[in-house]
């Protein structure tokens, strides 16, 4: 064997670079490599070898989160917004543009649900990643203006995929809404013992769309988290940029959502009309101290001007200048400090192809690696959860549980995590949420870190029993500390099984015991 003991990604190389030569044949690509070691361990010719799997992986970091993202894209469809910023493509979901990577797979694929979540898995198999749990991401503007006939159909579809049933295409409009609900929850059940487990869905909208009816028809569809197109929480920034809504449509679809038991993603706009970078700053500085806000997850875009957005023509008439990267860099950083434990950012940029901004707007589609390089050689830390994702290095020699008790939307929020003692590495995490009438808590998530491993294999990090752990003391607070008897889990329904073995049981789309 060429490789040495605990080899490196450089040893690989250096190894198919000999075997390329001894051989005199083109240097073997991972994804090949990956193809005929699955086919030696089907065949029972060669036995399963994780660092063998884990050396030839692409990109492993999609699967050091402890789950598989899945994005895919509705059709395109009206949509109710007028916003100055938004571009616009034929045939393409407003808001989204030919050259974004999810939207070049939804093209080929003709927006077909089954096929997309197919293919990425297929995809994602082939380079080495496990896909047996799947955290489901729609895209495609504001899910709320699809009528539920489609809305519905497309979700059972995704489902339908990671079950394995085979493909049939057929129209959904001559069904009646209860049919296609009736098919979705048959294929919901089925997939919480399926291979590959849809363990979270989340939906894109506005904050404007979203009530208690529209709350219920998401959670019915199998939906744990909800982004919502904030964009600012200033009202004359809004009304410029003509948004359609104002800041308490946020306040109020905050609220709504955490008390249904929803995770909450904000995406903010940074650079728009009416701002500035000092304005920017004092902006998420209100959204983490101010109680009507505090985002669980957050997605920082930086204005990307584009041609075919109104935008642009202020631009030309030089009413509007966008920040150069140098600002923009130096602004996310004061941002970030700003972010607390509980909170995740999930983006910093989007993946809008470079030829397509206006020259001078942000156009580096790895801001983030700069960033985390700029504030490694100042010498401090992003307190936000994915910069502290214990990923795929070592455990450390001591973990311990901690506790943060914060208000939010006139409820009491507990964020319960294990950490090693500086709180650099977080392992485990659980958000606990106490409405004001206390009739019963959420827990809104459980979520082990780590490299993604198979439902029943033990890993690093994951299947170590640390989420229940979590569980145990988030019923001990509310049943000791608040009173409360019933406590329910917006769980996704990959993980229903998971929570039955805690003593939960299904009610009403939710995972619910009583204490």
């Amino acid at each position: 064997m060429f490789l040495k003991e605990n080899p490196t990604s450089n040893d690989l190389a250096s190894a198919k670079r000999k075997i390329s030569k001894k051989y005199k044949t083109p240097c073997p690509n991972n994804i090949n490599l990956l193809k005929v070691y699955h086919s030696l361990i089907k065949s029972k010719s060669y036995e399963e070898n994780p660092v063998i799997e884990n050396l030839l992986k692409i990109r492993p970091i999609r699967s050091l989160s402890g789950v598989i993202n899945v994005s895919i894209l509705t059709k395109p469809f009206y949509c109710p917004g007028k916003c100055t910023f938004c571009p616009k493509e034929e045939n393409i979901p407003k808001s989204y543009l030919s050259g974004e990577p999810a939207v070049e797979r939804a093209k080929r694929l003709k927006y077909d649900p089954y096929i997309q979540v197919k293919k990425r898995i297929e995809l994602l198999e082939s380079t080495g990643h496990n896909a047996e749990k799947i955290d489901l991401r729609v895209i495609g503007g504001t899910w709320s203006s699809y009528n539920s006939k489609y809305q519905i159909w497309f979700i059972k579809e995704c489902f339908n995929a990671c079950n394995e049933v085979p493909y049939k295409k057929e129209p959904y409009s001559s069904k009646t809404v209860k049919e296609l609900f009736e098919e979705l929850e048959k294929a919901q059940k089925f997939n919480e013992s399926a291979k590959y487990r849809i363990i979270g869905i989340s939906f894109e909208t506005r904050p404007d769309f979203v009530t208690n009816k529209e709350v219920l028809e998401m959670r019915k569809l199998g939906a744990t988290k909800i982004e919502i197109g904030v964009q600012s929480i200033y009202n004359d920034v809004l009304k410029k940029t003509k948004r359609g809504h104002d800041v308490d449509a946020t306040i109020k679809a905050t609220k709504l959502l955490k008390n249904a038991g929803f995770k909450v993603s904000y995406q903010i706009m940074l650079n728009l009309p009416k701002s500035n970078k000092e304005r920017d700053l004092k902006m998420f500085k209100e959204i983490f101290s101010k109680e009507e806000f505090k985002p669980d997850y957050l997605k920082i875009y930086p204005c990307a001007l584009i041609k075919t957005a109104e935008l642009y023509k202020d631009y030309k008439k030089g009413l509007y200048k966008p920040y150069t990267e140098k600002e923009l860099i130096e602004l996310i950083k004061e941002i970030k400090k700003e972010v607390p434990y509980y909170t995740r950012i999930e983006r910093i940029i989007r993946d809008i192809p470079a030829p397509l901004i206006v020259e001078g707007g942000a156009k580096t589609s790895n801001l983030r690696q700069i960033i985390d390089r700029e504030i490694k050689k100042e010498g401090w830390s992003c307190k936000c959860i994915r910069c502290r994702e214990i990923r795929d290095q070592k455990q450390d020699a001591e973990i311990k549980m901690f506790r943060e008790n914060y208000l939010a939307q006139l409820g009491s929020e507990i964020f319960l995590s294990f950490e090693d003692n500086k709180r650099k590495h977080l392992y485990s995490m659980l958000r606990l949420r106490i409405p004001n009438d206390k009739k019963m808590a959420f827990i809104r998530e459980v979520h082990t870190y780590g490299e993604s491993k198979k439902i029943n294999q033990t890993g690093t990090v994951q299947h170590k029993g640390l989420g229940k752990a979590l569980i145990k003391e988030a019923e001990r607070i509310i049943e000791k500390e608040y009173g409360v008897k019933k406590i329910a889990v917006i769980s996704g329904v990959g993980v229903r099984d998971y929570y039955r073995k805690q003593g939960y049981e299904l009610e009403n789309f939710y995972m619910v015991k009583y204490l």
